[in-house]
This record gives C-alpha cells, sequence and structure tokens, in this order.
C-alpha cells in the first residue's frame, strides 16, 4: 500500500497574535507542524511497520506545499519515519483551498496513492474542507474525524471509527479511501494493522523523532515539483476581509459567601 499524508507548517499557536494593515503579522512568527498532521503521520506509520519485524506493510509519503527554501517542517515528518518527501514549490498566500484540493488530488493520482490521510483541520485557521474537496475531486469515499483505523489487508479495506456528536460512528472504506484524523487517534490501541499484534499498547501521542531519524532524514528523497508540473492553475479565489482582536473582557470580580454570588447572578447579571 502507497500512502500519501499531506502537511502544514502554521505560526506557533503559543505566540502572541500580532495586528498589522487589517490582517495577522506572521514576520516574526516562529513556524511549527500543524498539530493534526501529527497525528496523521502517526496514523499513517502505526499502518506501515510491524512491531517486532523488520517489514513494511506501506510506503508513507509526506506532501507539503509551500516554499521549496522553507521545508524544516517536512525534514522533521520525514525524521519521524515517513519514507520520502514531496514538496509542491508555490506561495500559499497565492492558494485558495480549492487549488490546494486541486494539488493533493493530482499528486495522489501521479503517485497511484492507495489512500491520503489529512488531520481533521488546520489549526492556523480552523479550517477543515481539503480532506473532503479531495475525496470528491478522487471520486472514493472518505471517513473524517477518525478516532480509531483499522486495515483489512485481504479485503483492501478500513473499518474507521469517527467522532460524532454522540459518540463513535463505525464505517468501512474501501481503498483507495481519504480519511482525515482526530485527537483520539494516537490513543495506544487506536490503529491497527492486521500484522502488528492486536494486543500491542503505542506511547500515546505523536512520536517523536530519534537522534538516528533526524540523520536518516536527511537522506531521504525529496522530490520538488511546480504546480504546472501537475497540471493545475495557481488561483486564489478566497478574500480575508479582515481580521482584529476579540474586545477585552471586563475584570471579574470575587466574592465572599455564596449568597452574595448568588445576588449578583440574579440582580446584576440576570443570568438565574
Amino acid at each position: 500500500m502507497k500512502i500519501l499524508v499531506c502537511v502544514k507548517r502554521i505560526p506557533d499557536p503559543d505566540e502572541s497574535l500580532k495586528f498589522a494593515g487589517g490582517g495577522l503579522d506572521y514576520s516574526a512568527s516562529k513556524w511549527v507542524p500543524n498539530a493534526f498532521d501529527e497525528y496523521a503521520i502517526e496514523t499513517a506509520l502505526r499502518l506501515a511497520e510491524v512491531v517486532g519485524g523488520t517489514q513494511r506493510l506501506a510506503e508513507v509519503i509526506v506532501l507539503g506545499i509551500g516554499p521549496e527554501s522553507q521545508r524544516q517542517q517536512l525534514t522533521q515528518f520525514l525524521a519521524m519515519g515517513a519514507d520520502r518527501g514531496i514538496i509542491v514549490d508555490a506561495d500559499p498566500d497565492k492558494l485558495d483551498t480549492a487549488t490546494v484540493s486541486k494539488l493533493i488530488a493530482a499528486v495522489f493520482k501521479k503517485e497511484a496513492c492507495d489512500l491520503l490521510i489529512a488531520g481533521k483541520l488546520s489549526q492556523d485557521n480552523e479550517g477543515g474542507q481539503v480532506p473532503q474537496r479531495v475525496a470528491g475531486l478522487l471520486d472514493v469515499p472518505q471517513a473524517s474525524f477518525a478516532a480509531t483505523v483499522e486495515w483489512d489487508q485481504a479485503a483492501k479495506a478500513l473499518t474507521v471509527g469517527r467522532e460524532v456528536d454522540d459518540g463513535v460512528e463505525v464505517k468501512r472504506v474501501p481503498l483507495p479511501a481519504v480519511v482525515s484524523v482526530d485527537l483520539r487517534i494516537v490513543l495506544p490501541k487506536s490503529v491497527k494493522n492486521g500484522s502488528t499484534p492486536a494486543t500491542h499498547a503505542y506511547q500515546e501521542g505523536p512520536r517523536l523523532a530519534s537522534l538516528k531519524g533526524i540523520t536518516m532524514a536527511k537522506r531521504k528523497p525529496v522530490a520538488v515539483l511546480k504546480p504546472s508540473d501537475l497540471g493545475v492553475a495557481v488561483g486564489n479565489n478566497e478574500q480575508v476581509v479582515g481580521v482584529a482582536a476579540p474586545p477585552l473582557r471586563k475584570a471579574g470580580q470575587k466574592v465572599k459567601t455564596v449568597e452574595e454570588l448568588f445576588d449578583k447572578l440574579t440582580k446584576e447579571a440576570k443570568v438565574i
């Protein structure tokens, strides 16, 4: 099996926001991997590897769309264990969601992949429509917000437990397919590939790159493509009208007794 994982770099969510010209100022931002993409890579690696053995069940390819000169985050995913990388060299500010989806779908077809794994959303803008768009472009089944994944190798299908409002919905999708993953996918027993013992428990969370992995990452092949190589025209039909900080909240009040709290809630706030 060949697994494609799309990843994105984002401004560090722990940094304070800076505003300029009606938008966000990224000039001094520290760039980090999107956390949900780390979950996607971890999912792919758990599907691909056989714990206790040396064989690999799948090739894991990591795909980044952005400036070729800024590949640090892609290298980090290679250090985690992905086999090779692909960069579509393009200016993210000139791409909209539809174009990004077309680029991913084009790489999926070019590589003849069996599975696309993505994070459920991008932390910088809370966008979560790319995997669904790609599935539509490829005309393949999809399972979004995956909490568990089990691979039936013989049937060439996945059984996916999806996060829904009232619990977990289980669905079965044949390959090729698109899966976007949620938080619980990196719990110790969330991913089963049919070869690693079902009783095996991974360490919770995405794995950290080892020193050996970091060294090997520098030797792994990374192909650089242009959108034109994929037959996709660059375009951006999405426009940010404006970005502003929310209004400051008033300072809270401290009360000494429950009775005083109740009095303020009923007479001042009038919420009860």
